[in-house]
């Protein structure tokens, strides 16, 4: 386990890990762990031994499922850093743990292809103007050109890419890295410190990436760029301060080489956070974090075994005691927030910068902000992306119907990316999320946190039916049992009306044939009759018209004209020539140019319209393909898209229309319409 807590005199920076999956994060930090003398062995992924990824999923999976706090100290500087999933399906709890990083290390691959993975990740960064590192882990697996590395990732970057040190290569395999900066050179030694070399040592180009380095620099400072015209070299120090100064403003992405696993280069990044990193009062400020005397942020909720509803928490201004005031409450049982593992420590203060938790206190939502007087709104925060994957649910067991409903409601507070909701048309529990990675993962949860048996099925999709021709129609109900009878008389036309009318009723009575308190109950016996059609679904887009009839001044009653209304239209709708509706969407499907045709060929085949493609609006290198796409086709659309896209295409949903389907395909849908109806009354 991490050791040594932050003294309460003594701020806290906090770093997230960041990267697409599999870029080796939670091996990083191992490292960093290691390399600060936290642990005294670093631990694997596959065997489950790291100290980050700690719940049952991550370890099945292998692989980050969720933000994992972990704290450590480097050089009697107090540091948490943030353990964040790589998946996608995942980017909410990233999203979070970013916003409230004082800077962030960007991990990816050795591998140029996989550097459009990086674009949306660090378009986020940007738009919040996070401070942020570019570290290309694994580099012990390449034998490539690291400027070509570069020159991919620059593409995904708006920022410049500032290279802090570049490879010693001997025999095809990196052993060591030069420092251009400080002008020192160093050779790896597995699992400690670098040993330093003679400077004559390093490769001649050097000097090339110094000079490079220096220009980039110069763009954002005149008084340097002046000095480099002039050909005076500026003295390291210098250099440091302006690289420390333009990662504050997030107008450079500084980029490290290593390979976390092996040690390679933990330390160098290790260094350059602890003397280049912003404190947490600089984060408050580019979060408009309001002055007061304590000030802190609701980072994520989280619901736990025998404690509840838990807050995730970072303290921005002030010191937090045992016994003080938050948000108005009185806090008590302050716990350890980067304590990966249950059973969080105690802790009878927190210092500026640290995460802590707090139990049984619900004080807002994620991204609230609370001051020792009142729970304030976030003027940043992560916006939770549409729902891009549904499933039906329900429980294996009725009798947990109402457990089931309330897991789920916890579940979305603590992942708002996620949402629930009850279709009366079709009787289903949807869960929606970002992928069935991110929806098998909630229910895992629920599982393990709600001792619940869940089952899911795909979605059905409400279909509609209306008619294609008008018909009049005779209805008599007549019963006579001792006593009063039953009796009503009506005749309706029934005439198809455009799409998106719903249902009309209209009447002309004329004379009294019907009475007009008896006018209601047949409407309401029509229009009661609609949720089932004669394909199965609900109809709409009907005028119905009363326009004659009978009655009986002993046996006629409202129930049995709303008898006589349900048995016109059971009776009638037949002969209208009925026909089945399909809901059509309108979906904006987002991705990397180069595999726009893919994309195309993909959706067609899905019974898709394909409307328009245009650049993607403040998007370079992406398309925007606009098309007109049946419900039925976009079950699992966001797998195949990120399938065909390595990953990282998207897209975004609204209901359109309903248009008429006909043929084989709508012969299937009724047919299994016809089954599940005969199945639900058995």
């Amino acid at each position: 386990m991490p050791n040594g807590k932050s003294s309460s005199a003594k701020s806290t920076r906090c770093v997230a890990l960041v990267g697409p999956q599999s870029s080796g994060k939670t091996s990083l930090l191992e490292g960093m762990l290691f390399a600060a003398g936290a642990i005294s062995k670093k631990g694997n992924v596959a065997d489950g031994s790291t100290v980050s990824d700690p719940s049952p999923e991550a370890k099945a999976r292998q692989m980050s499922t969720e933000v994992t706090p972990v704290r450590f100290t480097y050089l009697d500087d107090n540091w948490v850093v943030l353990d964040c999933p790589g998946a996608v399906d995942l980017n909410q709890d990233s999203h979070q743990g970013m916003l409230i990083a004082d800077a962030v290390i960007v991990v990816v691959e050795p591998d140029a292809n996989k550097m459009l993975g990086l674009g949306s990740l660090l378009r986020f960064l940007d738009e919040h103007t996070i401070p942020h590192l570019l570290f290309i882990n694994k580099m012990d697996t390449w034998a490539g050109s690291v400027r070509e590395l570069l020159s991919a990732a620059q593409r995904q970057s708006s920022r410049p890419l500032v290279l802090r040190h570049i490879p010693i290569m001997e025999n095809s395999q990196i052993t060591g890295y030069v420092d251009h900066v400080a002008e020192r050179a160093y050779h790896y030694k597995l699992d400690h410190p670098s040993e330093r070399i003679p400077f004559e040592e390093a490769p001649q180009d050097a000097a090339d990436a110094r000079r490079d380095l220096l220009e980039k620099l110069s763009d954002f400072d005149d008084a340097l760029l002046e000095k480099l015209l002039e050909d005076i070299e500026p003295a390291t120090e210098e250099v440091y301060q302006h690289l420390t100064k333009d990662l504050h403003g997030d107008l450079i992405v500084p980029v490290f080489i290593g390979a976390g696993e092996h040690d390679h280069g933990v330390r160098r990044i290790l260094k350059a956070l602890r003397h280049e990193v912003p404190a947490a009062s600089a984060t408050a400020e580019r979060l408009g974090i309001p002055e007061a005397n304590v000030a802190a942020q609701i980072y994520k909720i989280q619901y736990a075994h025998h404690v509840g509803r838990q807050s995730l928490l970072r303290l921005w201004r002030g010191e937090l005691n045992d016994g003080d005031t938050l948000a108005g409450l009185r806090v008590t049982n302050i716990q350890d927030g980067a304590e990966p593992k249950q059973g969080k420590a105690r802790m009878t203060s927190v210092a500026e910068g640290d995460v802590f938790a707090l139990s049984k206190i619900d004080a807002g939502p994620a991204g609230s902000v609370l001051t020792d007087s009142a729970t304030l709104e976030p003027g940043i925060w992560a916006s939770p992306p549409p729902p891009l994957y549904t499933l039906a649910v329900s429980a294996t067991h009725r009798k947990d119907d109402v457990k089931l409903g309330d897991a789920l409601r916890k579940l979305c507070e603590e992942d708002p990316s996620l949402s629930v909701h009850h279709v009366s048309e079709t009787s289903e529990l949807l869960l929606s999320g970002q992928g069935d990675i991110h929806i098998q993962l909630a229910l895992e949860r629920v599982k393990r946190k709600f001792d619940l048996d869940v089952q899911t099925d795909r979605p059905q999709v409400p279909y509609r039916e209306t008619i294609r021709k008008g018909t009049t129609h005779h209805a008599r109900h007549k019963r006579q049992s001792g006593g009063h009878g039953q009796f009503a008389d009506i005749k309706v036309e029934i005439n198809p009306l455009p799409r998106g009318s719903g249902f009309t009723f209209t009447d002309s009575i004329v004379g009294g044939v019907v009475p007009k308190n008896f006018i209601p109950a047949v409407e309401a016996g029509l229009r009661g009759n609609t949720a089932q059609g004669p394909l199965g679904f609900n109809v709409v887009d009907i005028n119905v018209r009363l326009f004659d009839g009978q009655f009986h001044s002993v046996d006629s009653s409202d129930q049995a004209f709303r008898t006589a209304g349900r048995m016109a239209m059971t009776d009638a709708l037949p002969d209208c020539g009925p026909v089945l509706l399909e809901p059509i969407f309108e979906v904006n499907i987002y991705v990397p140019t180069e595999f726009t045709s893919k994309v195309q060929r993909a959706v067609t085949q899905r019974r898709a319209q394909i409307l328009n493609f245009n650049t993607r609006e403040g998007w370079e290198g992406w398309e925007t393909i606009q098309v007109h796409m049946p419900e039925s086709e976009m079950q699992d659309l966001v797998t195949e898209i990120r399938s065909i896209s390595q990953g990282i295409g998207t897209f975004e949903s609204r209901f359109d229309h309903y248009q008429e389907l006909t043929g084989r395909d709508a012969d299937k849908v009724v047919e299994s319409r016809k089954q599940f109806l005969a199945a639900s009354r058995n």
